[in-house]
């Protein structure tokens, strides 16, 4: 029987677990609240640190409460009542500008909420013997996605049918990516085959199930469309859920193999937030996705620079761009290939949205060297923001405004936005 340790538990850690100490180590405990005292068996552990996980609550937190859903499958703050969860986001943002970033901030950054449930506009859901769902933390073993409460009631039963329909090819899906609009009218699953087989001669004649307007298939480096429309559709009215601040003609398509933030709930709000910190005429947007960003700034008057090297979320962002054309220039590029090179007319601002590794050291360079008067950087990680934060501090860029958007409630991640200014100490 592994060992166990009693535990007091001080603050979260990137990742999803807690920390505490016992003989001078650090460890990582997994169901546990900061306050707490824990009795923790210990899982595996090395030089730094040890990883264990709470068997007995030996004095509960009052924001503790029962889970919807196992929080190893995909939901590990789930039995933690909502407003600490936000609470203890916001202390993973200002541990990570203080330790990794040397930027200690003046407050702890608050965080937006969200509707704990039928959130998630985009979810990735495996396939094993005939069965749908998430993999628990840390392993291949499948869990119910349907009980951790983040995907529409129609999504899973949806997905099922799906592969359902595909009789004896159902052995050849290896995963289904969806996608949805705001409205949970369209819903697109992508099917990712096994290693050694094809899903992209289905074919257009595929009967689409009850609740699935479309279905691709991945086929090598391409999207191939099978059935149905291929791509989910949301207006400016859909994406901010009432006055558009960037009139009504924008509208967001995108395949579900293109990346789009995952929260129908706060996406239209992340969106005004960065349009309310990204000023002047002329924007570039890196990283661009399928134009979330992008359109949003052309349709409000902006000539904006859209790079996007990804092929599904750039043949997207093209056909998002058409009817601002005449001020935004779609670059089919990676990011590090664009900023080695000069802006050929100067930006007033850089919004950035980079993958949850961060930036590259060379595209760092790159964007220092631009020299722009203002960086907008939009993070789903704060770890790897803190260090790129420390990057631009050296650089002579200051931060000038951080907050907190609760895209994925129930989870430890958080995203921020984080505004840089060049100069003024």
């Amino acid at each position: 029987m592994s060992a166990t340790l009693d535990l007091d538990i001080e603050r979260p850690v990137a990742g999803g677990r807690m920390l505490a100490r016992t003989n001078g180590r650090v460890v990582f405990v997994s169901g546990a609240i900061p306050g707490e005292r824990v009795r923790a068996r210990i899982e595996r552990e090395n030089r730094q640190g040890v990883w264990a996980r709470a068997i007995e609550i030996l004095t509960p937190s009052p924001d503790r409460r029962d889970p919807v859903g196992d929080p190893a499958c995909g939901v590990g703050y789930a039995f933690i009542r909502y407003d600490r969860q936000r609470a203890l986001k916001g202390q993973l943002v200002e541990d990570a500008f203080r330790r990794i970033g040397r930027l200690p901030l003046e407050a702890v950054p608050p965080v937006a909420s969200s509707p704990e449930t039928a959130y998630r506009l985009r979810a990735r859901l495996h396939a094993r013997a005939g069965r749908l769902g998430f993999f628990r933390e840390s392993t291949h073993d499948l869990c119910d996605a349907a009980a951790t409460g983040q995907l529409h009631a129609e999504t899973v039963p949806a997905a099922e049918r799906l592969v359902e329909g595909l009789g004896p090819r159902q052995p050849d899906v290896e995963s289904l990516t969806v996608a949805e609009n705001v409205a949970a009218t369209e819903r697109v699953f992508h099917l990712t085959p096994r290693p050694g087989r094809r899903l992209d001669d289905l074919g257009r004649s595929m009967k689409l199930p009850d609740g699935v307007t479309g279905v691709t298939a991945q086929a090598r480096d391409r999207v191939a469309p099978i059935a149905g429309s291929p791509s989910v559709t949301d207006t400016a009215a859909a994406l901010f859920g009432g006055v558009s601040p960037v009139g009504d003609l924008a509208v967001w398509a995108r395949k579900a193999a293109s990346f789009f933030q995952g929260n129908r709930f706060l996406t239209g709000t992340l969106v005004t937030r960065v349009l309310a910190h990204t000023q002047g005429d002329r924007v570039v947007d890196l990283y661009a996705g399928v134009g979330l960003f992008s359109v949003a700034l052309a349709a409000r008057g902006a000539t904006v620079t859209a790079v996007e090297g990804d092929r599904s979320s750039g043949d997207d962002l093209d056909a998002n761009a058409g009817p601002w054309r005449a001020r935004l220039h779609v670059v089919r590029a990676p990011v590090e290939h664009v900023v080695v090179a000069p802006l050929d007319v100067g930006a007033d601002a850089v919004v950035l949205d980079p993958p949850r590794t961060g930036i590259s050291a060379d595209a760092v360079r790159g964007l220092i060297a631009w020299a722009v008067p203002r960086i907008v950087y939009v993070s789903c990680d704060p770890p790897t923001l803190a260090r790129d934060a420390a990057r631009l501090a050296s650089a002579g860029y200051r931060l000038s405004v951080i907050e907190a958007l609760d895209l994925f409630p129930n989870t430890p991640h958080v995203e921020t936005i984080a505004v840089f200014d060049r100069g003024g100490g």
